[in-house]
Formats: structure tokens, C-alpha cells, sequence
């Protein structure tokens, strides 16, 4: 769905590779801290041989990108993250502590995303459905166009959300909280580059200091929400490149 975006670079000689989805390969299943969704992006990387690259990733995808850049430094180029806020501090021990106790499913997007509807009659619908809701009224029409031919399949007759959303609920009750450790341990020896929406509510809940820190002269701020690159994705598109250019 991130197409809109990957045109403008393609179009500015860049070569870009994505994987479809995270989490739904039972090779790299979805566990606490998300190590295997790691492991599933440093095999994308390798078995294309793509390494070293540029790692740009939205939300779930920048935080994945952060930590294959700290597990495999040699696949990483660059790395430019997106409104993915790096939890560390009391924060991080919070949500260790929601985890544990299993108070995460009352806290995290999880208690959302398990009552998120599944299927509609036909992709027709699917588009009349979302572009009637006031959060996607603010999407570019690409975005939206985009969302709905890559978000969702054919099956049976319906119209069924591509992404599992018992999935989705999974990585989102099992947000690394160990990211102080990783990049104590082993922080990244590439640039790193992090775009923040100034109206993220995600930046708001956990803070941009660790963010900032990671990223020094290179953080930024961009306006809009957590999803600004499906508000603004030519914009979006060309701060990453700008930031490239910077590194």
C-alpha cells in the first residue's frame, strides 16, 4: 500500500524492495520483542541480496528496520524511520510489566484491533467503507486507492482483510521493550534518520527523546498524525530522500 511512496523514489533511480506483510509466514511467527519479524526482513535482505541497503520503514516496519540494522550492521546502508517511536525508560518497563501481566490487551491498539472488521461484499464496498471515515478522509486518494487493492483479498466470494487481524493483535501486544538493551549493546553503525508527526498521538504516549537521540542532527519533524506518509506521501517521500542526501 506504501506504492504512491516507492514511485517517487523508483523515480528518482532508486531500486526498492518490500515485503508484503510481517508475521504471517510461520517460519517468522510473532513473539514478544519480535525478534523473528527481525529475522524475517534480514532473510528478505539476504535472499536478494540487497544488502547493504537503505531501510526506510513506517511505524511497525521502522522499528523491524532498527533492529535488523543492529543485528546485521553489514545489510544496512541507511536507516530512516517514520513515526516509529523507540520506547526506552520507565516507559519500556511499563510495558514489560503490561506484558507480563497480560494488561497489555487493555492498553495497547491490540483492544482495537480485535473487534476490527473482517470482511464486506466487495472491494467496492471496502472503498465506499473507509472513505466515508473521518480518519481516512485525510488519506491522499492514492493511499486510500492503494489500501484498498493491496489491504485486502478475494476469498469466497468476499472481501477479507489481507492482514490477520488475530495477527495484528499480536504484534501489537508484543512491542519490544528491550530496545534500551539492543542499542546499548549494538547500536547501529549506519545513519539513521527519523521523521516524527508532529500530531502523532504514538509520538505523544512514548516520547521522542529516545527517538531524537538515535537519530541527533537527523530528526525531523513532519506535519501531521502518525499515518502522515498516507496523508501526504509525495512529501513524505521527498524528506526521506532529502535526509538520504544529508547522509
Amino acid at each position: 500500500m506504501y506504492e504512491p511512496l516507492f514511485a517517487v523514489w523508483r523515480a528518482a533511480g532508486w531500486r526498492v524492495e518490500a515485503l508484503p506483510r510481517f508475521g504471517h509466514d510461520p517460519r517468522w511467527p510473532v513473539t514478544s520483542g519480535w525478534p523473528r519479524l527481525r529475522d524475517q526482513l534480514i532473510d528478505f535482505i539476504d535472499d536478494r541480496r540487497l544488502g547493504p541497503a537503505v531501510l526506510v520503514g513506517h511505524s511497525l516496519g521502522g522499528l523491524v528496520s532498527l533492529m535488523a540494522a543492529c543485528r546485521r550492521p553489514d545489510l544496512a546502508r541507511a536507516l530512516v524511520m517514520l513515526d516509529s517511536p523507540v520506547i526506552t525508560g520507565w516507559r519500556a518497563h511499563s510495558l514489560h510489566m503490561a506484558k507480563r501481566t497480560r494488561l497489555i490487551a487493555r492498553v495497547s491498539p491490540g483492544r482495537v484491533s480485535r473487534r476490527r472488521r473482517t470482511e464486506w461484499p466487495t472491494r467496492d464496498a471496502v472503498r465506499a467503507h473507509f472513505a466515508a471515515k473521518s480518519v481516512f478522509a485525510r488519506w491522499d486518494a492514492r493511499m486510500l486507492e492503494a489500501y484498498v487493492q493491496a489491504g485486502f483479498e478475494e476469498r469466497d466470494g468476499r472481501c477479507v482483510l489481507a492482514f490477520d487481524r488475530a495477527i495484528e493483535t499480536q504484534i501489537y501486544d508484543t512491542l519490544p521493550h528491550h530496545l534500551a538493551g539492543v542499542l546499548r549493546r549494538h547500536p547501529p553503525r549506519c545513519p539513521v534518520g527519523f521523521i516524527a508527526g508532529t500530531r502523532s498521538e504514538e509520538m505523544r504516549r512514548v516520547g521522542v527523546a529516545a527517538s531524537r537521540q538515535l537519530a541527533g542532527p537527523r530528526f525531523a519533524w513532519f506535519e501531521g498524525g502518525h499515518l502522515f506518509p498516507m496523508e501526504k506521501p509525495d512529501e513524505t517521500a521527498a524528506r526521506v530522500l532529502e535526509l538520504l542526501a544529508g547522509m
